[in-house]
């Protein structure tokens, strides 16, 4: 049983929203920008994918979950630490030239196209399901800033790039999945649905993935 109802939760989202507008169209530049990374393999690349969502995850952790979510939910706060330290991670990650964007041969057929796939999804799919199922459009949870399609972006990400994700990186987004997932068919929030399925496929890929790279020729 959650502690809020789906009205108290859509009603953080219209408050969230609204109070730090225009921050919504950073994110989705943010977006596209770690988009155009992982389609051109240059030097710089994996630093932008690392900081990009690690600004993703701080951004979440401090300003929704710290300052809004909480107002509904005590444990937001210390989600909101998790995902901060998520973030760092992922800008370490980055810096240590961990997510250069793979070559088609280096990674398998499945990781290409369920990555993408996700990537999509999060940024383009997931708002227009949300509007179609009669969400106001402030009460959408917005690309770049909240945790579900972030979570689901990240997956996309770690699946279209060349090196191997850092098991550690995935604890936090496999366990979101898996508590955000499940809340969203509480609150009727079909949009999310996805986020559970993005769990349980991404991050057994993602381990089948370091796994044969370690026994590799």
């Amino acid at each position: 049983m959650l502690p809020f109802s789906q009205a108290q939760f859509l009603a953080v989202f219209a408050d969230y929203n609204a109070t730090v507008w225009p921050a919504q169209l950073i994110a989705y530049l943010v977006g596209l920008i770690t988009v155009g990374a992982l389609v051109q393999r240059t030097a710089a690349s994996s630093r932008i994918i690392g900081v990009s969502l690690g600004v993703m995850w701080i951004w979440t952790g401090v300003v929704y979950h710290g300052l809004y979510f909480s107002a509904i939910n005590k444990a937001a706060v210390a989600f909101g630490a998790i995902f901060v330290i998520q973030g760092l991670g992922l800008v370490y990650a980055g810096l240590a030239k961990r997510f250069g964007p793979s070559l088609r041969s280096e990674r398998s057929e499945w990781n290409e196209w369920i990555g993408w796939v996700l990537v999509v999804y999060s940024i383009v799919i997931y708002p227009l399901i949300g509007l179609a199922a009669g969400h106001r459009r402030l009460d959408l949870p917005m690309f770049g800033m909240t945790p579900y399609p972030v979570t689901i972006f990240t997956f996309g990400a770690m699946l279209l790039v060349r090196n191997t994700v850092p098991r550690w990186l995935l604890v936090v987004p496999s366990l979101w999945s898996l508590i955000g997932g499940s809340a969203a068919f509480l609150l009727g929030v079909p949009q999310d649905w996805l986020l559970l399925a993005s769990g349980i496929v991404a991050t057994p890929l993602l381990l089948q993935d370091r796994i044969g790279r370690a026994v590799g020729p």
